[in-house]
């Protein structure tokens, strides 16, 4: 969450008639930009990740966990206590570190208080931060207040008490939902008017229907019985029963339902622009198959639902895209928008030979007056139509005090729509007068319930991210493949039973093995006996390969096909080693002791343990291979079956208030290593205070 600004914001009515001037300012910011950081080039690997908590309170007595709306109080508390702290009072190779304010007034962003560089010591003191940070705000809440790494409450907007204090959604004036208060937002001016200007632009209230998981009790035909079918307070009350809310489905209907999820972000920097853009590019098919990974949001408005991911639920919660953009009016010159705000990415933008047009396939709707702008001020064509595809949308909240900027040293208008594009990948330009690079930040993993699996999988990213840019691999396959990977990932289940379209050759032509690049910029790196020496840190600034003189270009639909989640990490055929086997083969190109090899085989192995199918034989088979003891449940699959074998639940799909707080206790013990759960984590876990590798030598 970026800087929320003190000041009056614009009703749409109001903003929509200077959004013709955010977009052009916006525009001009960003060009200044470019031509003061389009050469900069040899930034090292800073990294960092983004942890998104909800504090849960316990009323032991009703049984009954509660969302605990303290944001403001807690924030306030955890600012006081963090400008205190002195690099004394944090654990050893850390700064202290910082929390951020987020669209839900139960929810906390933690950051750590400095980028991680590339160094060994640093990667492996990912759990350590994170560990933390977590006991640093628990520390500051009630004695029965929780911070939950957990993607989304089951009981958010049910009939009874779900937030502690207790509001009713009939005063919910910026949003109009039948079910949320306006109270779980945060109270900065921001977010009322985000929420209002949306439902204003759309024409009606977000609509979000997720199928509902049917059990041997569920109503069929399954009409919710918990829904105000008959309220009316709002304009807006009626679209429920005129066919807004779906039978056999879960009905959201307000922004809430989607940012008030918790996720976990990655932001890399790179060494030049054009790094970036490949770094893009390369992650974009990675995302669905993250998605399925680390799917953890089975159950929504106390049910259960036949999906285990959050994604499609915040793409429709801030979907603000009129009847006529979404093609359900006839609309001039049949202009419509494919795709929500906030969606899986649009374009390939990497400006290299690799890129065939054909791979950006899907219909991307563009602004073509800032298209040709761009490209008169010496834009190349493929970055142009990404920016001028960001610019297609509104601006959603303005404040009146920020209309006119200094575009020479202020990003905000660009930054306004930019942000605003909420999508599985974001390429991130420097900010002004500041010391940060080019970036590039990954978006689609739910975050999960304990601060060993979040560092297993960041540790994973970014080994994954430099093992790409090493070996010069290519994970290119059509924008529109991914699009239908996206669908896939947040089916049931769809780590184990789903499959993907993934590229078949990795491998740069000619290339039968991995063979990393030789370095870019200056390094420690030297020839030895004719073979580089082992680097000591994770680095940036690998060239790209060139053109070979002769390439034999086939058919796209050659280049890829369908896999699961297992073959796409542990590899198929000669040319695909897998995801697994690229990070584990880019590590060996690491100077790392035996103990913190040791530390990442864990992370590597969690990894492992989700990707891997459950059929006995072939998995015993793997593990003699790579040490592991078996496949490991997605916490989507654990929460649903912890609802469904819990001694109240009544096969119908309901999570009762009962059940969400034995669930919500399970996850607090299993996160503190009290409770045992060898089918969701190593048999060996415990909460640390971290790992410590030592430093490197100079």
């Amino acid at each position: 969450m970026g800087l929320l600004y003190l000041g009056t914001p614009l009703t749409w009515d109001e903003a929509k008639q200077y959004a013709d001037h955010v977009r052009e300012h916006g525009i001009t910011q960003f060009l200044y930009t470019w031509d003061r950081v389009k050469d900069r080039w040899g930034d090292e690997l800073l990294w960092g990740d983004e942890v998104e908590y909800m504090v849960v309170t316990f009323d032991d007595k009703e049984k009954n966990a509660k969302l605990s709306l303290r944001q403001t109080e807690i924030l306030a508390k955890l600012s006081q206590v963090v400008g205190d702290l002195t690099d004394d009072d944090t654990p050893a190779l850390m700064t202290v570190p910082t929390f951020h304010p987020e669209y839900g007034r139960y929810m906390l962003e933690s950051t750590p208080g400095s980028p991680y560089t590339g160094s060994i010591p640093d990667l492996l003191s990912v759990e350590t931060n994170m560990h933390y940070r977590r006991t640093l705000a628990k520390r500051h809440l009630k004695a029965n207040e929780i911070p939950f790494t957990f993607t989304s409450f089951p009981r958010l907007g049910t009939h009874g008490i779900f937030t502690e204090p207790h509001f009713s959604s009939d005063d919910a004036k910026s949003s109009h939902s039948l079910f949320l208060p306006d109270e779980i937002t945060n109270p900065h001016a921001r977010f009322p008017t985000l929420t209002a200007n949306i439902r204003s632009r759309r024409g009606s209230k977000v609509a979000i229907n997720l199928p509902i998981f049917i059990d041997e009790k569920t109503p069929r035909p399954f009409v919710d019985p918990t829904i105000p079918w008959q309220r009316s307070i709002y304009q807006e009350d009626p679209e429920a029963k005129n066919g807004a809310a779906l039978i056999d489905h879960i009905y959201l209907d307000a922004m809430g339902f989607g940012m008030g999820c918790c996720c976990l972000q990655l932001t890399f920097q790179s060494c030049n622009v054009d790094e970036a853009r490949r770094m893009y590019d390369a992650l974009i098919p990675v995302g669905p198959i993250m998605l399925a990974l680390t799917a953890a949001s089975p159950a929504w408005r106390g049910y259960l639902a036949d999906v285990d991911c959050r994604w499609n639920v915040i793409a429709g919660s801030v979907d603000d895209r009129t009847p006529e953009e979404r093609g359900l009016r006839p609309s001039k010159d049949n202009y419509t928008i494919p795709k929500s705000r906030y969606d899986s990415v649009d374009l390939y933008i990497a400006n290299n030979w690799t890129n065939k047009p054909e791979y950006n396939d899907a219909p991307v709707p563009y602004n073509k007056g800032i298209f040709q702008r761009l490209r008169n001020h010496g834009i190349d064509e493929i970055l142009a139509k990404h920016v001028a595809h960001l610019f297609i949308r509104d601006p959603l909240v303005i404040f009146s005090e920020t209309i006119n900027q200094d575009d020479t040293t202020s990003n905000d208008h660009f930054e306004n729509i930019q942000s605003t594009n909420w999508q599985t990948l974001r390429f991130k330009p420097p900010p002004p007068n500041s010391p940060i690079g080019w970036r590039v930040e990954f978006r689609s993993m739910e975050v999960q319930m304990t601060d060993f699996e979040n560092a297993a999988f960041a540790v994973f990213i970014v080994l994954l991210s430099r093992a790409i840019l090493a070996f010069n691999l290519n994970f290119y396959i059509p924008i529109s493949k991914v699009d239908q990977n996206m669908a896939r990932a947040q089916k049931r289940d769809a780590a184990r039973s789903g499959k993907f379209y993934f590229r078949k050759d990795v491998l740069p032509p000619g290339h039968d093995t991995l063979t990393i690049s030789p370095l870019s910029c200056s390094g420690s790196s030297s020839p030895v006996e004719g073979a580089p020496a082992k680097e000591k840190l994770l680095r940036n600034c690998f060239p790209p390969v060139p053109r070979p003189s002769c390439v034999a270009d086939g058919p796209i639909e050659d280049e890829y096909e369908e896999m699961t989640v297992e073959e796409i990490f542990v590899g198929k055929g000669s040319k695909f080693p897998g995801l697994l086997g690229v990070v584990e083969a880019y590590i060996d190109t690491l100077d790392v002791d035996e103990e913190d090899r040791l530390q990442i085989n864990k992370y590597l192995d969690l990894v492992r343990r989700r990707a891997i199918g459950t059929d006995i034989i072939f998995f015993l088979f793997r593990c003699a291979l790579t040490s592991v003891l078996g496949s490991l449940q997605t916490p989507a699959t654990w929460i649903r079956n912890f609802v469904r074998s819990h001694p109240s639940y009544n096969r119908d799909s309901v999570v009762s208030q009962e059940i969400n707080y034995d669930l919500m206790v399970a996850v607090d013990e299993i996160e503190r290593g009290v409770r045992r759960v060898p089918e969701l984590l190593p048999e060996d876990y415990t909460p640390t205070n971290g790992y410590h590798s030592k430093p490197n030598s100079p």
